[in-house]
C-alpha cells in the first residue's frame, strides 16, 4: 500500500481559499487547475483511487502531487523548473537573428560613398527571405533551421518580408516631389 493516500490539511484559511479558488479557476493553466483539484477532492474526504478516476489520471499522478503539495505547499502545485526542452539558441543569438532582419539584404543595391548603385553579392536575394536569413545566420555561425527563423521572428513581431525602397536622392526635396497616388479612376456607364 502507497504511504501518502490523502494531502495534508490546509496550514491556514488563507491557503485554503487560494487552493480553491485555482481548483474551481477558468483562466488558470489546465495542469495547475488539475493539481488544485487533487488537492481539494482530498480535503473533500474522496480517496486516490476516486479523485484518479474523476481526473482521467493515474492514481500514482494523485499520489506525486499529494507528496509535492504536502512538502512544498502551494508552491508544490506549479510546473516545476526544468521540465520541457531547453531551447537551442541563446537569447544573445536570437538578438542577433533578429538585428540581422534590421540590416541590409546582401542582394540590395545601396549606394555607396561616390554615389554608384553597388550590391555586396548580386547572387543574393535583394529582399530578405526565411532561406537568405537562415544562409547569412549559418555564415556567422548560428546553426538554425528555417522554420525556426520563422518562429523566432514571429514571435519577436518582426516582418522579414517587408520590402523597403533604396531609391534615394541627394535633392532635399526629394520627397516632397515624390509622386502622390492618383484618385481612383471613375466607373464606366
Amino acid at each position: 500500500m502507497p504511504k501518502l493516500l490523502s494531502a495534508r490539511p490546509p496550514l491556514d484559511p488563507t491557503e485554503e481559499a487560494r487552493v480553491r479558488q485555482l481548483a474551481r479557476a477558468r483562466h488558470a493553466p489546465h495542469d495547475l487547475k488539475q493539481r488544485a483539484q487533487t488537492i481539494v477532492l482530498s480535503w473533500d474526504g474522496h480517496r486516490t483511487m476516486s479523485i484518479a478516476e474523476h481526473l482521467g489520471c493515474h492514481p500514482q499522478t494523485v499520489r506525486e502531487r499529494f507528496a509535492r503539495f504536502n512538502a512544498h505547499g502551494l508552491e508544490g502545485l506549479n510546473t516545476l523548473p526544468g521540465a520541457g526542452r531547453k531551447p537551442r539558441l541563446t537569447q544573445e543569438e536570437r538578438g542577433r537573428l533578429i538585428t540581422l532582419v534590421g540590416r541590409t539584404p546582401p542582394g540590395r543595391a545601396v549606394r555607396d560613398a561616390s554615389g554608384e548603385l553597388v550590391a555586396v553579392d548580386v547572387k543574393k536575394p535583394a529582399l530578405w527571405t526565411l532561406d537568405a536569413l537562415v544562409e547569412v545566420a549559418r555564415e556567422q555561425g548560428i546553426i538554425v533551421g528555417r522554420s525556426q527563423v520563422r518562429r523566432i521572428l514571429q514571435h519577436e513581431g518582426v516582418r522579414w518580408r517587408q520590402p523597403r525602397s533604396w531609391a534615394t536622392s541627394p535633392d532635399a526635396d526629394f520627397i516632397p516631389k515624390e509622386r502622390r497616388s492618383s484618385r481612383p479612376t471613375p466607373n464606366a456607364r
